[in-house]
């Protein structure tokens, strides 16, 4: 449900100048009754002017008298055509001056962890341009000595859920249109799909037979006994004593 503009002091405004039901101006400005109830009371948004949503023509008079004569009418929004569109505007969506900075850290992570992601999905994800991506991709980049890769969920420039989104759309699309490798599909099975697998072949650890042998082909020499080591040990160091002259 579509929310007026300034919510709060829009409530203000309803909570002075109609009859409407708390529930009712909650429900049209998106807080919580208690909250409305606060602000009845002088609790709650104190110092905050009245918004009248009529003269921004969001709410009509109408509509107020409507909710005042019925309780349980909610109100409606108005209806502005000149708002239609506004919310599926396409393009790289706006970064705050604090984390533009951070940008190019994003575009090296999702290059370097996420190759199957087009110079499009990443300029939508982080908020950039495909020539910024292609600097970071051949390190053409002014500053890319100082650029280290960090996960942009971290910095705040995207959502979890839009990166998975995007990689799913990504893996779609390879695989549909056979780019990826099929080490890359094993690669990224989910994991309910992995516990059903049949486990990898390996090299049994040990074979009768190939205990005496090295790696480079030959048997390996027969081990002495640590009698035999230390006897040999011994006739070592104890060498014979040269005669002393006399």
């Amino acid at each position: 449900m579509a929310l007026p503009l300034m919510q709060k002091a829009t409530a203000v405004w309803l909570v002075e100048n109609t009859t409407l039901t708390f529930r009712q101006i909650a429900d049209f400005c998106g807080l919580h009754e208690l909250e409305v109830n606060g602000i009845a009371d002088g609790e709650v948004a104190q110092g905050i002017k009245g918004f009248d949503p009529m003269v921004n023509r969001q709410l009509t008079a109408e509509e107020i008298r409507r909710g005042e004569a019925d309780p349980s009418y909610r109100l409606r929004l108005y209806h502005n055509p000149a708002a239609e569109g506004e919310a599926k505007r396409k393009g790289p969506r706006y970064t705050p001056l604090s984390k533009r900075q951070d940008r190019p850290a994003a575009i090296a992570w999702l290059v370097k962890f996420h190759p199957e992601l087009s110079d499009g999905q990443i300029a939508k994800l982080v908020g950039t341009t495909k020539p910024t991506i292609q600097s970071i991709r051949d390190r053409s980049h002014w500053n890319i000595a100082n650029v280290a890769p960090v996960d942009p969920v971290a910095l705040g420039l995207c959502k979890q859920g839009e990166l998975d989104a995007a990689v799913a759309k990504a893996v779609r699309k390879n695989t549909a249109d056979g780019v990826m490798s099929d080490a890359e599909r094993m690669r990224l099975v989910s994991t309910e799909q992995s516990l059903t697998m049949e486990p990898e072949p390996r090299l049994p650890s040990g074979i009768s037979g190939l205990e005496n042998f090295t790696l480079g082909g030959g048997r390996k020499e027969e081990r002495q006994s640590p009698q035999a080591a230390k006897a040999d040990a011994e006739s070592l160091f104890n060498l014979p004593a040269d005669d002393e002259d006399d």
